[in-house]
């Protein structure tokens, strides 16, 4: 099926007055747009928005793919899940298109494969289910087939989710899918073309397939590799920044993988209380070397008890994890209690730490500058900037000779 010849033969496919300008590889074009019948497009499986959701279908179906000869079928399936991803958005942009008609064209493949506009072609099935009136979905048609232009097609839709000014209501571990699997698992696109489509700095990208390669990194850690929907399930991306970023500062090889392997089991236990700052109590000891080794060697007593708990479980699932994980109140605490007792340690020592943490603190917000932005500001504006830069190296030369007293 081409639409842009059978679709217009059959009428079922009808050329508008309407245009949508795209950049594709580097050439920008004007482009027509067409009304297309819905039963005539397809979901497209391999969006960012809906990774960690087709992850655990596939999972719970033992299957390493979804069936698509059965279009109907197949299209019921995913249109679950872009309901399931974000409900309110999702009924917000409903309303909209009842009430006002579909104001943004999408964009999709002569064979029907939905490139942008999933949300906005999900309304439309709910909008035919619930009148019972034929609808159509504007969009641009590209002479396009996923098998031969997989790397310039992942880069527009990229452009056209991501780059065009306007929110990301990704969750933020599909985003990290998203990323592990164009930039790593699949190598589709560099970390300078994903950051490119994306109009992000190189060092976001960077940042961000790091904390992708940690994600996996602890699915394999609970013997369930690529299930990325626990990873959603279990809310891990903030611990992961924090992680990401004591990674960064610890340099001992061997530490640096026990405090790994330490980080994952407590995260997949979950002691009490928030998450993010209960790891950010860990990264108060991993910055303080005189604890981190008795820390650690309390925590890989720990960390050993959880690993020979996942062992006795078998597969790992979500029903698992809550039933049989989850569930070890005594292991929680100890986890906890060892927690609390070298934090209270470390900040009995907070007066002479304090530089280490403010210097910490300094890199930190140094790290956070958008680079990619330089490049939109004036003369006047960089050379204030190269002024600041100036500043801040006197005072880390200073601070460099001070220590050397």
């Amino acid at each position: 099926m081409n639409l842009l010849v059978d679709g217009l033969e059959e009428k079922t496919v009808f050329k508008t007055e309407l245009t949508k300008q795209l950049s594709i590889d580097n050439h920008t074009e004007v482009y027509p747009v067409y009304k297309i019948r819905l039963d005539k497009l397809y979901y497209n499986d391999q969006n960012d928005r809906i990774a960690t959701w087709i992850s655990q279908y596939k999972a719970d179906n033992k299957i390493s793919s979804i069936d698509m000869k059965n279009k109907e079928e197949y299209n019921n399936i995913i249109h679950q899940f872009i309901t399931e991803s974000n409900p309110k958005a999702l009924s917000k942009t409903q309303k909209n298109i009842a009430l006002v008609g579909q104001e943004q064209p999408g964009v999709v493949l002569a064979d029907g494969r939905i490139v942008d506009g999933n949300r906005r072609f999900t309304c439309l099935r709910n909008i035919q289910e619930e009148t019972g009136n034929t609808q159509y979905m504007n969009a641009v048609i590209l002479e396009r087939d996923i098998t031969g232009n997989a790397k310039e097609i992942k880069m527009l839709e990229l452009y056209l989710q991501h780059g065009v000014d306007k929110p990301v209501d990704y969750d933020p571990i599909d985003r990290l899918v998203g990323i592990y699997n164009d930039i790593v698992d699949k190598k589709l696109l560099s970390i300078t073309e994903y950051a490119k489509s994306v109009n992000l700095s190189e060092r976001e990208i960077k940042r961000e397939v790091d904390k992708a390669k940690l994600m996996v990194e602890f699915l394999e850690f609970i013997d369930a590799p690529k299930q990325f929907h626990l990873a959603r399930k279990l809310n891990i991306n903030d611990p992961l920044k924090e992680l990401n970023t004591i990674m960064k500062q610890c340099k001992d090889e061997d530490r640096r993988e026990d405090l790994k392997n330490v980080f994952f089991a407590n995260l997949l236990i979950r002691p009490k209380g928030d998450a993010t700052r209960y790891v950010r109590d860990i990264k108060k000891i991993a910055i303080d070397t005189n604890f981190l080794d008795n820390y650690l060697e309390e925590q890989m007593e720990l960390t050993e008890k959880v690993c020979d708990l996942l062992e006795e479980c078998g597969d790992i699932n979500e029903e698992v994890i809550n039933e049989k994980i989850l569930t070890q109140n005594e292991l929680q605490n100890a986890f906890e209690h060892s927690t609390e007792k070298w934090v209270t340690k470390s900040n009995s020592k907070a007066s002479k730490t304090l530089p280490a943490q403010l210097i910490e603190k300094a890199y930190e917000q140094l790290d956070n500058v958008d680079t990619n932005v330089f490049k939109k500001l004036s003369d006047d504006e960089k050379d204030n900037i190269r002024s600041k830069l100036d500043l801040v190296q006197e005072m880390i030369d200073s601070i460099r000779g001070e220590l050397d007293v």
